[in-house]
């Protein structure tokens, strides 16, 4: 049996929840996370069509990108549609997971995914970037006992760098102790001085884990009293931070950027700030959704050209008096994250032997008809 919290536990080691902006309504939305999962729907939004097409497609389990209750409910009026649709959910046990600005900072996440939609090269956050702590746990363990001990603490998540997994170090000496009085020592005898042949095994893990690596060096240890240090390394833990900039492979002009743009986001027109379209750009920054505010930091990183939604008139004045070209493909250029989320639950299910099947939605909800 497959439960909403399996498939959101293995999400949550990909884009964790602190990833999130301060306020950010990401997570559990509707739904029981004890629920049964055979079949889940990826989505950018959470619309009325969208839940009809999840209820005729006997979907369980709704990840989106978008939360469905960006608001708190204080009537549950059903004549309101938005209210209605929650009702839908709820009736047809349909649970709602959503992951917005930790995705969007994540590594390998939305904004990659759109950076890489622009052939984007050598990208590296836009805002930020900020890094996740890393810590060092170096425990002192009997000789003959290391092995099991370096197991379960890989088990628990430690030891993991980039595409290498059970990493440790490991140098032998020896440990002296003095058992206690109303002590039950696991090697040697009360009041006897002991020396005795044991390992320090060092394993680095990320801050996330600490809890659970902690759980295990005590759960595969055999002293009554762990002699163990802990400490944080500094500068050597992942980097996050939302958007992304990158150079392109070699120069362009504006004019036949904007055309690729409107390729790679699949959409029949978008709207550009810009005095020259005929000059090369080269830089790019990009953040989905509505990025125009941090258009200062896209300055500062030294783009060419900006790629974010929703910018407004004043916004589009100030931008364009600062010299940066903006490219504006809406909100809803952020579908890219459909597809990729797909391949990235299938992925896992085939990894984990979930008995899940994973779609995604074959609506568009972009709000806009251009014209």
């Amino acid at each position: 049996m497959t439960t909403v919290n399996d498939i959101v536990s293995r999400f949550e080691e990909f884009s964790p929840k602190w990833l999130a902006e301060k306020g950010d309504p990401i997570g559990l939305q509707l739904g029981d996370l004890n629920q049964e999962v055979h079949k889940m729907m990826v989505t950018l939004d959470v619309r009325p069509e969208t839940v009809q097409e999840a209820i005729s497609q006997d979907v369980d389990f709704i990840f989106a990108h978008h939360p469905a209750m960006f608001h708190p409910l204080y009537s549950f009026d059903l004549s309101v549609p938005q209210n209605k649709m929650y009702a839908k959910l709820i009736e047809n046990h349909i649970s709602v997971y959503a992951a917005h600005t930790n995705l969007d900072s994540a590594q390998g996440g939305m904004n990659d995914w759109l950076a890489d939609k622009l052939g984007l090269q050598g990208s590296e956050p836009l805002l930020g970037p900020f890094e996740e702590k890393t810590y060092k746990l170096a425990v002192f363990v009997p000789v003959n006992n290391a092995a099991h001990l370096r197991q379960g603490l890989a088990a628990a998540g430690a030891g993991q760098l980039g595409n290498y997994s059970n990493c440790s170090f490991s140098v032998q000496g020896k440990g002296r102790f003095l058992p206690g009085k109303n002590s039950d020592p696991y090697i040697g005898k009360v009041d006897q001085p002991e020396v005795a042949a044991e390992e320090k095994v060092e394993v680095v893990f990320p801050a996330k884990y600490e809890n659970q690596v902690l759980a295990a060096m005590y759960a595969n240890h055999p002293y009554e009293k762990i002699v163990f240090d802990l400490y944080q390394i500094e500068d050597s833990g992942v980097k996050y931070g939302m958007g992304r900039v990158g150079d392109l492979v070699k120069p362009v002009k504006l004019k036949d950027f904007v055309a690729q743009c409107k390729e790679a986001f699949q959409i029949p027109a978008l709207r550009v700030v810009s005095s020259e379209l005929q000059q090369n750009i080269q830089r790019v920054a990009v953040l989905g959704g509505s990025g125009a505010k941090f258009y200062t930091d896209a300055l500062a990183k030294n783009a060419d050209v900006y790629v974010t939604g929703d910018v407004s008139y004043h916004t589009a004045h100030d931008m364009l008096a600062s010299g940066l070209n903006v490219v504006d493909p809406g909100h809803h250029f952020e579908w890219v994250c459909q597809p990729e989320l797909q391949n990235l639950f299938t992925k896992w299910s085939k990894e984990n032997e979930w008995a899940v099947d994973v779609i995604a939605t074959t609506i568009n909800t972009d709000p806009f008809t251009f014209m």
